[in-house]
């Protein structure tokens, strides 16, 4: 079967075959579960936040996720899912480009479908209409939620995208249950695990969910609410020296960042109101005194110097181009806008490593190779002009210094003769590219 005109390559102009271009191999994006803190002022540096505004719209945000779930009788999970994508949401995307109301919705909206609790992006609109009018409740059917139900719709596929649809998340409240009764048992530890549960709400006002794992959060759960009771912490720390995979750094970070929390934002939590303020800040102390003595950095992974820095422009798109170089890692979507390439389709790829070996393949291909060569070439000089002298001179006189360009006789004694010859060899560099 011989080949179709379209498939045939085109002809280059000199007579070789030139090789067809393929497709754009198109942009690869790939989600990461965790960030530092480094990572994330970085983000908010770049996405010009105000730090006092930014605490509370995130405060606000959360708080409305939890009472519209609560309103709808949603699990914990669905509350932990929306939780985390509306963080990584607010660092992907700029305050003025949206409501964090909307975001905060949308992120909710998600969270249902993915955790199997579904609801209709007008049942949430309703709920949270109905929570902040009680005294004029509206159904879910009615008009004045159209309008906004297609901003949550908008929202959706940008949180989708943000997230790069990797839908993994954590729920600390379901190891939360199996820790308490392994170190107090079930009867003992009802009133402790009250508390700790009641905290566990409140961490999602912080960036500790999108930082920490599972294990780390949960054990600085623990020792916090020991601390701030005064009970049990000889057990809690019996618990936690069998344990191989804790980690202090990142407890410690842990319980730093609830607390900060609690001190900065008292009235706006659920355990701040239960307990002195004063109470806080002696824990408080007591921990920065640790990190002192046991030289322990505040933040995990955190240089001073990187943070001093002044950080390049954000890039307008999170997929890695297939022409980056092979020491570069995969882009992260959920902590840089999303944006397809025009000439290219973006791909979600959920193994960072495939992403890097795939980016490796690819780049083989968009390398140019060349080579530095020289040639000598010789450049003939062209021979002067000579025109009739007015007023003698002879056959073949030379005109001097009155021919046509008005240039001076340059008295050519070089090799050759007045007629002909070379200039002398010039040496010429040049690529040739493979």
């Amino acid at each position: 079967m011989s080949p179709t005109d379209a498939e045939v390559p085109p002809a280059a102009s000199n007579g070789d075959t030139a090789s067809r271009i393929g497709p754009h191999p198109g942009y690869i994006s790939s989600s990461n579960q965790y960030s530092s803190e480094l990572k994330i002022r970085r983000m908010l540096k770049d996405n010009g936040c105000d730090p006092a505004r930014e605490d509370n719209y995130r405060l606000q945000g959360v708080q409305l996720i939890d009472t519209v779930r609560q309103h709808l009788n949603l699990p914990v999970r669905t509350f932990d899912t929306a939780c985390t994508y509306f963080h990584k949401f607010r660092l992907n995307f700029r305050d003025a480009e949206y409501n964090y109301q909307d975001a905060a919705l949308a992120s909710l909206f998600v969270a249902c479908k993915v955790e199997d609790t579904i609801k209709k992006s007008k049942d949430i609109l309703a709920a949270a209409y109905n929570v902040k009018n009680p005294e004029k409740p509206a159904a879910s059917d009615d008009k004045i939620f159209e309008s906004p139900g297609k901003i949550i719709i908008g929202l959706e596929r940008l949180i989708l995208e943000t997230i790069g649809f990797d839908f993994r998340t954590r729920y600390p409240q379901k190891l939360l249950v199996k820790v308490v009764r392994s170190i107090l048992g079930p009867e003992e530890g009802k009133s402790f695990f009250n508390i700790a549960y009641a905290m566990s709400i409140d961490m999602y006002k912080t960036f500790v969910p999108i930082k920490r794992t599972t294990f780390s959060m949960v054990m600085a759960l623990v020792e916090l609410t020991a601390r701030m009771t005064g009970e049990h912490l000889d057990k809690v720390q019996a618990f936690v020296a069998q344990r191989r995979q804790y980690s202090r750094p990142a407890v410690l970070e842990t319980m730093l960042d609830i607390l900060d929390l609690y001190v900065q934002y008292h009235k706006s939590t659920n355990v701040g109101a239960q307990f002195d303020l004063n109470r806080f800040m002696d824990i408080k102390i007591a921990l920065n005194t640790e990190l002192e003595k046991e030289f322990i950095s505040r933040h995990m992974y955190y240089c001073n110097r990187c943070e001093n820095e002044d950080t390049p422009p954000a890039t307008s798109g999170s997929g890695t181009s297939p022409t980056a170089t092979a020491s570069s890692w995969p882009g992260d979507a959920s902590m840089r806008r999303t944006a397809r390439g025009q000439d290219g389709t973006m791909r979600f790829v959920f193994d960072p490593e495939a992403a890097r070996e795939e980016q490796d393949t690819v780049a083989q291909f968009y390398n140019e190779e060349y080579e530095e060569y020289e040639v000598e070439v010789e450049e003939p000089i062209p021979p002067p002009r000579y025109e009739h002298a007015e007023g003698g001179g002879g056959r073949g006189g030379y005109r001097g210094g009155h021919g046509h360009h008005g240039s001076r006789d340059r008295g050519d004694h070089r090799r050759g003769g007045p007629y002909g010859g070379y200039r002398g060899d010039r040496h010429y560099r040049g690529r040739r590219y493979h």
